[in-house]
C-alpha cells in the first residue's frame, strides 16, 4: 500500500507524540502500511485530535502519492436544472414550471462550447437534473457537439444517477446507455449522486434518488466496461461519523474489486435554499478531518481531491497538508453548489493553482482527466 516516502527528520518529535497518544496504535498501523478497520475509522472520525489525524494523513499521502499536486484546465456545463427527484438537500433542482427552471437548447450548448475554444480545456464536465422532457437523443447530440468543437478534450459527463435515469427513458439499460454515449464521446463518469450510502439517511435527504447500492452497481458496470469514474461523499447534514466511515469502506471495497475509481472527492453540504437551511455549514475542522479520514481509509485511492468551489480556495490549500493531492480545476461555470450558497468564484486561473501548490512546498502538475501529465512545473 505504501511506497518508500520516508519521514522528514523534523517530524520526528511530532511522530513520538502521536505514537504516545490515544491514536498511537492507529499511527503504528499507518507507519507499517496496514489497512485500517471500521472500528479504527470510527475512532478517527470521532476523535478531536485533528493534528494527529492530519499528521497521519500527510504521511500516508507522502508515501502513496509523493509531493505532486494536480490541477486541470476544465469547463463545466449544467444543461438543465429541471429534475424529477427534487432531493431535499438540493438547491439546484426545479419543477418544469418553477421560476428559474431552465434547459439549454442544443444550439445554446454549441454556442457555450464555442466559447470554450478560447481556453482549450482538457476536460468538459457535464451534469444536470433528471428532466423527463428530454429524449436520449438530446444527450447523444450534446456529446457530439462537444466532440466536434473540442476533439482533444476529455468528456466527463452524467453521474450514476443520470446514467440510471437515461437507461430507463431510453430502454437501453445502463450498459446500453454507456455503450451508446461512449460511441459519441463519453470518456468517464463524475462521482456525484453518492451522497451518503446509508439507506436511512438517504430516505431523509433524497428519498426519490436511486439507492446507494444502485449507485455502486452503476459504477461497477462502468468499470467493467473499461470506463473510469470518480467517487464522492456529501457530508455535514444528517449523517453520523459511522455513516461516513461505512460510506468510505463501501468505496474501498468496490475499488478492491474493480480498480476503476480515479479520485475521491469529499463534498461539504451547503444548506442555503434547501429543506435543511437550518443546519450550520460544516466547520473547517470537520472539513480537514474528513479529507484526512478519506486518505487514511481509502488506501487504494491514489488521488484525494479538494474541490475548492465547495471548500474555498484557502481551505483547499490547507487540506494539502491533510492528505489531499488534487485541487480540481479552473471550472469556469458551476451552478449546483452556487445555488446552495457557495460564495466562491466561478473560475480560477492556472496561475492561482501554481501559487497555492508552491506555497505549501509541493510540485504543481497540470493533468488530464485520467491523470496523464500535461505539464510538470518546477
Amino acid at each position: 500500500m505504501f511506497t518508500d516516502g520516508g519521514l522528514p527528520e523534523r517530524d520526528g518529535r511530532i511522530l513520538e507524540k502521536v505514537l504516545a497518544g490515544p491514536l498511537g496504535d492507529i499511527a503504528e498501523k499507518i507507519l507499517q502500511g496496514e489497512r485500517l478497520t471500521r472500528e479504527e475509522g470510527i475512532r478517527l472520525a470521532e476523535s478531536p485530535d485533528l493534528m494527529a489525524i492530519g499528521f497521519m494523513a500527510d504521511y500516508a499521502r507522502r508515501c502513496r502519492a509523493g509531493d505532486i499536486v494536480y490541477f486541470i484546465n476544465n469547463a463545466h456545463i449544467n444543461h438543465t436544472n429541471i429534475c424529477k427527484n427534487l432531493c431535499r438537500f438540493c438547491a439546484f433542482g426545479r419543477k418544469a414550471d418553477a421560476p428559474g427552471a431552465f434547459v439549454l437548447a442544443l444550439d445554446e450548448i454549441a454556442a457555450k462550447v464555442d466559447e470554450f475554444k478560447h481556453y482549450q480545456p482538457t476536460e468538459v464536465h457535464i451534469v444536470g437534473g433528471l428532466n423527463p422532457a428530454l429524449p436520449f437523443s438530446y444527450y447523444e447530440e450534446m456529446l457530439r457537439i462537444v466532440r466536434r468543437a473540442l476533439p482533444d478534450a476529455h468528456i466527463q459527463a452524467f453521474d450514476a444517477v443520470e446514467i440510471d435515469f437515461l437507461g430507463e427513458i431510453s430502454g437501453l439499460g445502463v450498459e446500453g446507455v454507456l455503450g451508446r454515449l461512449r460511441e459519441v464521446g463519453l470518456g468517464s463518469l463524475p462521482g456525484g449522486g453518492a451522497e451518503i450510502i446509508n439507506p436511512a439517511v438517504r430516505r431523509e435527504i433524497c428519498p426519490q434518488k436511486i439507492s446507494g447500492e444502485r449507485w455502486l452497481e452503476v459504477h461497477r458496470i462502468a468499470h467493467q466496461m473499461g470506463l473510469y469514474t470518480n467517487a464522492t461523499m456529501l457530508y455535514g447534514h444528517l449523517e453520523c461519523p459511522a455513516d461516513r466511515v461505512d460510506h468510505l469502506l463501501r468505496l474501498r471495497s468496490l475499488q478492491d474489486e474493480t480498480g476503476g475509481f480515479l479520485a475521491f472527492i469529499p463534498l461539504p453540504f451547503h444548506s442555503e435554499n434547501t429543506s435543511f437551511s437550518h443546519l450550520p455549514r460544516s466547520s473547517g475542522f470537520d472539513d480537514l478531518k474528513t479529507v484526512a479520514l478519506a486518505r487514511l481509509l481509502l488506501d487504494n485511492f491514489l488521488y484525494i481531491k479538494s474541490f475548492w468551489i465547495m471548500l474555498t480556495p484557502n481551505l483547499a490549500q490547507i487540506s494539502l497538508n491533510f492528505g489531499a493531492n488534487d485541487l480540481d480545476g479552473t471550472v469556469r461555470e458551476e451552478k449546483i453548489a452556487h445555488d446552495a450558497g457557495a460564495a466562491t468564484p466561478q473560475y480560477q486561473p492556472s496561475e492561482s493553482f501554481l501559487r497555492m501548490i508552491r506555497e505549501v512546498g509541493r510540485i504543481p502538475v497540470e493533468r488530464d482527466t485520467v491523470y496523464n501529465v500535461i505539464r510538470r512545473y518546477s
